[in-house]
């Protein structure tokens, strides 16, 4: 399990839980066959959604596992009112309409890529009821977990908690068909908030009404519709594609025959004084925090094959109200970002890498599918697309969050260890320490080849944090000036298991 901030990150294969009595809820038979009676809906569903059901039918298709759940818990004190959470639960599924649907394909005995929206006429159709399940064994516990439907299902969503003398550990497993990373911090805030003022005997907490994921879907399509190959956005994204063979860039590692479950690679990059020296010669070059970190990607490909041109993909949430702040759905998009890269200079790289994030964040209201729809000379990749994902939880309103009392929650990330769909470089900076992991399809070639690009990666950032005018590099696999640190670390991560690398 990997320490990430005031959270961890791991397998869920090697979530081991303390023993202790398991309730779970479920939704119960009558609500599954009212939720299975609603009628199709003109509200189309989201670019994500869609392209996520068509992603988990093609791994289906061919008896592939695609990674699909997202997967969190926290620790709770007391005993559970199980009567008191399954009221916040009910609360929370009815409140917010991104639970309110089901997809299905239009023709489920053809390649037919229609999807059609069932929509939930009355909410309150929906009802949770626990199943108390006395003592699991660990491997019972995860197989559980796995069992959550697929996101052809309405019900692909599951809660529970396991009960010890002192404390509980509350856990919820939802298809990301529903949410995307936002969630964690809506769901601990209204569960907290509920949770505790009802067990104190208050009345419920009245909450800020909850933006519509519908509505969201609605405005898309309606943008996304109104776009010609002549739109400048959409100019921009082929013109992309076309600096890439006419397809999303590769990745900067190999990944071998793509074969094998996700697997995780992590390294602490940078400490605090590290930190804020690199976010300080970030500024010098009139960049900020992240620029230098698609700098440092950048960079570090150069090292290892020689491109002085880098071409990324970053992840963005494409919320922009205070409503769809407190939405909960699918909203991320990506910017294409292009960066010249001067190996003698970081600060030149990192305004150069700011620069075209900056240019092109609205690039991130674009699918790629619509993009492909218009440009049918375009297509998407069959290897894995390499995406660059930064949080930055060192001011609020994450720090101010990880810093409340969810402090020592015990919070953890786990991944479904489903085969990934991408190769995701995600880069988390905290206020006394920035962290890197790197999600991988776990096979030989893979391993050998991640490791060398972490430890890499890990060098880049370090030679930056201590002499950003020093900054060197040659191309294709020279590397000055190697840090044995970074090094060690990598091998550690390679060479472990995910218990073993615990903090």
């Amino acid at each position: 399990m990997f320490v990430l901030g005031e959270e961890a990150f791991g397998s869920i294969a090697d979530w081991t839980p303390d023993p202790g009595s398991v309730v779970c809820w479920h939704p119960s038979a009558s609500s599954v066959a009212k939720v299975r009676q609603a009628p199709a809906s003109d509200v189309p569903a989201s670019h994500q959604q869609a392209r996520h059901l068509r992603n988990f039918r093609d791994h289906a298709s061919r008896g592939i596992d695609m990674s699909r759940l997202c997967i969190g818990s926290w620790d709770m004190p007391g005993k559970c009112d199980v009567r008191v959470l399954s009221y916040v639960l009910n609360s929370h599924l009815r409140r917010h309409d991104t639970y309110h649907s089901w997809f299905e394909f239009a023709d489920s005995d053809s390649d037919s890529d229609d999807i059609v929206r069932h929509k939930i006429c009355d909410p309150t159709h929906i009802h949770l009821v626990p199943v108390r399940h006395g003592e699991m064994t660990p491997q019972a516990w995860r197989e559980h977990i796995l069992a959550t439907p697929s996101p052809l299902h309405w019900d692909c969503f599951r809660f529970a908690i396991i009960q010890r003398a002192d404390h509980f550990t509350f856990c919820f497993v939802i298809d990301h068909l529903y949410i995307d990373a936002q969630f964690l911090g809506a769901m601990r805030l209204e569960l907290y908030l509920m949770y505790s003022a009802l067990l104190a005997g208050g009345a419920p907490v009245s909450l800020p009404a909850a933006g519509s994921y519908e509505d969201f879907c609605v405005r898309q399509r309606r943008h996304s519709s109104a776009l010609t190959l002549e739109s400048p956005d959409v100019r921009a994204w082929v013109d992309f594609f076309e600096k890439n063979d006419g397809t999303l860039p590769d990745t900067p590692v190999s990944l071998g025959d793509g074969s094998g479950s996700c697997d995780l690679m992590f390294v602490r990059v940078m400490d605090e004084r590290q930190t804020a020296d690199f976010e300080a010669a970030c500024v010098a070059a009139g960049a900020r925090f992240s620029g230098g970190v698609f700098a440092c990607a950048a960079l570090a490909q150069y090292e290892l094959t020689g491109a002085d041109t880098y071409y990324g993909l970053v992840a963005r949430d494409t919320r922009g109200t205070p409503t769809e702040y407190l939405t909960i759905g699918w909203f991320t998009g990506f910017v294409p970002i292009t960066i010249p890269v001067d190996p003698t200079s970081f600060g030149a790289t990192a305004r150069a890498a700011q620069a075209s994030f900056d240019a092109g964040k609205d690039l991130a209201e674009i699918p790629f599918n619509r993009v492909l729809e218009l440009a049918p000379w375009l297509n998407m990749p069959q290897r894995r697309v390499p995406l660059l994902f930064h949080l930055d939880a060192s001011c609020p309103p994450l720090s101010t969050i990880a810093r409340s009392e969810w402090g020592g929650s015990n919070m953890k990330i786990h991944h479904d260890g489903g085969v990934p769909a991408r190769f995701d470089l995600r880069v988390n900076r905290y206020e006394n320490e920035t962290q890197v992991i790197v999600f991988f399809p776990n096979n030989p070639v893979a391993r050998e080849s991640v490791t060398r690009y972490v430890q890499t990666l890990a060098s880049v950032y370090r030679r930056v944090a201590e002499r950003p005018s020093a900054v060197t590099l040659l191309p294709g696999g020279g590397q000055p000036d190697r840090h044995e640190d970074a090094a060690a670390d990598v091998r550690k991560a390679a060479g472990q298991p995910w218990s073993a690398w615990s903090a």
